[in-house]
């Protein structure tokens, strides 16, 4: 029985996708860039800012410590001056990985800060002894309590020499934040290199930090003693783009995809047409995407970036499901996220986990007790079921991929872990002739 007045997405699938998008703002690189604000002593404007879930969420944790935000459309504004407090409210702020990056920026104005239990997905440990063991590093006092963590100083942050034991992203920026206004030089070694991390810096040096990046993986900071407001445009989300790409291809169809830059997209188009699917730059920022042969099965294993990312493997998933033979998946960024599986199964696909590295990458979990290899048999006609409930953000869009390819109504449930990072998906995709509703169930009963 599904509460009154939940929403749900009713979906009739069963034909090509066929159409025109814009991505939104990156829903990995805005939160980051709205605590990275903070360090700032003027007004930071960002254009493209996406309304999804977790910007909504950030700012109701920003604008409980006293910082003023102007928010209109896809433009907001932050003046972090009127900034007055360092206890970060519990109610809410327990939704996302945003509390955790907050201690390293805070620590800055204030000798003393708490913030709540980090949340977010549930698709693994997700491990905040990295963020920790930075901050101590760079002279910060770190205690665990009930409610989340409390982080102190006696003395201004000073700059050190931190080698990440995997490189992190969300660790990568807590570094950042603490390094850029710290006393002397830090560097960072085997940091993440993702392109929102790269976004991040160029923000950061746009409000006047000093940060050199290397070939490798090494990242130096010299500390300023001041940083400024500046002006930003979001960039558009990877992992929105490809997601659009396996709806295309998945159900034959055609999409074609505005506001992202192909360079950001690496390695996935390489993956993308190796198992059949077509690409043709169309203009600067945009890609057209679909099916240009009969889909091929591949052996793909995630990895920290330039490699294939954690959050496009769902969406492939799908993909994988339609292609003549037997696909494997191995997943070595997170433990539990292969989760959304068993769902896709009861639509008809045929899959099977292992506890076994089915791959030759390092992997962090290796001999352990997860299933965190997948093996996909296709391809398989989908078919419809009465309800698919979403696990977790990535698995969202993936459903809503796999029951728009399935012959028959399906009833998505669980759309707040989906729209906390992908906005306005109805109207979205019903401009490009998807059959998709969201509505108001009451005492909607499912089979």
């Amino acid at each position: 029985m599904l509460m009154n007045h939940d929403h749900v997405y009713r979906i009739e699938g069963g034909r090509p996708v066929i159409g025109e998008i814009t991505c939104l703002g990156a829903k990995n690189f805005i939160t980051k860039a709205m605590v990275a604000t903070l360090l700032g002593d003027t007004p930071t404007t960002f254009t493209n800012v996406p309304p999804i879930g977790d910007t909504e969420i950030t700012k109701e944790m920003l604008t409980s410590i006293g910082v003023h935000i102007e928010h209109e459309g896809q433009t907001m504004v932050i003046n972090p001056l009127s900034m007055n407090q360092a206890v970060v409210p519990t109610p809410d702020s327990g939704s996302n990985r945003i509390p955790i990056l907050l201690l390293g920026a805070l620590l800055h104005r204030f000798k003393k800060v708490a913030v709540p239990v980090v949340g977010g997905c549930q698709i693994g440990d997700r491990s905040v002894d990295f963020h920790i063991e930075a901050i101590k590093q760079f002279g910060g006092i770190v205690e665990q309590t009930q409610e989340g963590f409390v982080a102190s100083r006696e003395k201004p942050l000073r700059g050190t020499h931190i080698r990440l034991p995997y490189p992190s992203v969300g660790a990568t920026e807590t570094c950042l934040y603490a390094g850029v206004l710290a006393e002397g030089r830090t560097t960072i070694s085997n940091a993440a290199v993702e392109p929102e991390i790269l976004e991040l810096i160029t923000l950061l040096r746009s409000m006047g930090a000093i940060i050199f990046t290397s070939s490798g993986r090494d990242i130096r900071i010299e500390g300023v003693k001041r940083l400024k407001g500046t002006r930003m445009e979001i960039l558009g989300d990877r992992i929105e783009a490809a997601s659009w790409a396996c709806l295309a291809c998945a159900s034959h169809g055609d999409i074609t995809v505005h506001g992202i830059r192909p360079e950001i997209l690496g390695n996935f188009l390489s993956y993308f047409q190796l198992v059949g699917g077509g690409v043709e730059l169309v203009a600067a920022n945009s890609i057209r995407f679909f099916r240009a042969s009969t889909l091929r099965p591949a052996f793909i294993e995630t990895d920290v970036y330039p490699g294939f990312s954690t959050d496009w493997q769902q969406p492939f998933a799908i993909l994988l499901t339609q292609a003549e033979g037997i696909s494997v998946i191995h997943e070595t960024v997170y433990e539990d996220r292969f989760g959304y599986l068993r769902a896709l199964d009861k639509l008809g696909a045929k899959t099977q986990l292992i506890k076994h590295c089915l791959g030759g990458n390092p992997c962090r979990y290796r001999d352990t007790d997860y299933e965190h290899s997948a093996i996909i048999v296709g391809p398989t006609p989908l078919t419809a079921i009465d309800t698919i409930a979403i696990p977790d953000l990535r698995a969202g869009l993936a459903y809503v991929i796999a029951a728009a390819i399935a012959h028959g109504t399906s009833i998505v449930t669980g759309i707040p872990f989906l729209e906390r990072g992908y906005g306005d998906i109805v109207p979205r995709l019903t401009a490009m002739n998807l059959r998709i509703e969201r509505v108001t169930c009451t005492d909607f009963s499912f089979a």
